[in-house]
Formats: structure tokens, sequence, C-alpha cells
């Protein structure tokens, strides 16, 4: 009988391209993975797939060929340095939303077989709303949406959350504020992007903090290298350091099976809802 083990599913998303999504993903499951859990951490933007290439790693087989049936996902799987395990997207392939029902069976088989395996998996969406976007940050127990300091990315979090509150009845979203220059920068974000769903929308959003803009980034960039590990003195590390300590007091639902199955069912279920 499979056990029922629990897993958080958490979709990082922002509306709009260069907030630095992909960063905080890898790097927030990088700190995760310092503070005991296991992640897997799947690159969900199938258009322009980048987690490999943040990490230094090569993978050998990505989500297309376990779709093609030429593997298993265990084969997909790539362990970074430091233990963090990735499902590497492939670039310009289609997207999930085009799967055939026996592909979508598929899936749903692969992701539970490692259920037992994993604490977290971190999705990182691809940028902007596109269907796949919603499909994968919908099917999620928690939404982590990434704003930076520019008025496009406020009013595309906006578009994002007001598209999924208003046609999916999603109402509880969490908010980073991304390379910012003080913590009240952070803060005024934040206030900005309330006062507008405050005013139209009945949503709650709640501020888990600030990720301060840090040349270190751009440095651990070029080493392929999370900046958690390459500079863990760091500005930023320290910030995404108290960040996974904030993901870690989370609340993982309970439920009669594990949420990684809630998950993959949830993302078939709406894929076929087009």
């Amino acid at each position: 009988m499979k056990s029922a083990h629990p897993v958080q599913v958490i979709a990082v998303t922002g509306g709009k391209g260069g907030v630095g999504k992909t960063n905080v993903s890898v790097n927030l499951s990088t700190a995760l993975v310092e503070a005991g859990r296991r992640v897997v951490l799947m690159d969900a933007d199938l258009g322009l797939a980048n987690v490999d290439v943040l990490l230094g790693i090569k993978p050998r087989h990505t989500i297309a060929d376990l779709l093609n049936g030429d593997c298993t996902l265990e084969d997909v799987l790539v362990e970074a340095p430091g233990g963090l395990r990735v499902v590497p997207a492939s670039s310009g392939t289609q997207s999930l939303v085009s799967l055939s029902a026996h592909e979508h069976a598929e899936l749903v088989h692969a992701f539970t077989d490692i259920e037992d395996q994993l604490d977290v998996l971190v999705i990182d969406t691809a940028a902007g709303i596109s269907e796949a976007v919603v499909n994968f940050v919908r099917a999620a127990q928690e939404v982590l949406v990434v704003v930076c300091d520019e008025p496009t990315s406020i009013t595309d979090a906006y578009a994002l959350i007001k598209l999924l509150n208003r046609d999916y009845g999603m109402s509880r979203f969490r908010v980073l504020a991304n390379m910012v220059r003080s913590e009240q920068e952070g803060r005024n974000m934040f206030t900005k992007l309330t006062t507008v769903t405050d005013r139209f929308l009945d949503v709650a959003l709640q501020y888990v903090g600030s990720i301060p803009y840090d040349e270190s980034v751009r440095s651990a960039v070029r080493k392929q290298q999370p900046v958690f590990k390459a500079f863990p003195r760091s500005k930023s590390a320290v910030a995404i350091g108290q960040l996974a300590q904030k993901v870690l007091s989370w609340p993982v639902l309970s439920a009669p099976r594990g949420h990684l199955e809630f998950f993959v069912e949830r993302l078939v279920q709406v894929s076929n809802q087009r």
C-alpha cells in the first residue's frame, strides 16, 4: 500500500520576466536542502529552460524524453551539487497543456512513484500568464509571487493574481520582493500591490519578505552556482536562508494521499478543462 507522505508543492511565479524568479527557485530549493528537506526542483519553463544552466548541470534526459516514453522520471532527475534534485525541462518543446490523456497518465504515475522520496517540490514557472503557467500555479499548494521594483512587475503580478482569482477562485498568495535596495522598498512594493488587490479583488496576500539587490548573485550566476552556496555570507544568501525558514513553518496539509499525487492529478485535470 502506498504511503500518504504529504509533499509540499510550491509554485514560484511572477507574471513578468526578469524579476529573478528562477534564481529565487534555485536558491530557495538549495536552502531547503541545507535545512534537511528532500527537495525536487522542476523547471516548468518549457520554452526557455534555464535551471540547468544556473546550476551548471548537463542533463542527459529531460521531461520531454519521459513523455515520449524513452526513460523514467528517475532517469530524468539530475542531482546538483549539495543534494538538490532537478527535473530539467527541454527548451522549445511542447507545453504540458498539449499532452494526450495517455501522456497525462504517464506523468501522474511518474511523479507519484517518487513521492516517498521527497518533502518539497518547487516549481519554477515560465514568465507571463500563459495557460501552462496558470495550470502549474493552480495545481500547487503554495503560490510564491516574486515582484521587483519596476512598474511592469507590479502590474503583471496583479494581472496574474486577478486572472487566478477571477477565473479560478484562488484567493491566497504569498509575495516576495526581489532585488530591493532596502527593506522599506520591499514593503512599499507590497503596499502598492495590496492597494490595488484590496480595492478590486477578494484575495489575501501575505508578505514573506525581501531579497536585497546583491552583486554576489551575478558572480554566482557566472560560476553556475546558487549564491546561497557560492557566497553564503552575502546579503542575498542570508535573506534566502530567512525565507527558507519561513517556508519550513508553512503548514503542510495532511490528506488521505500525498500532495504530489494531488498536484499532478490537478495539473492533468486543469489541463483537460480547456
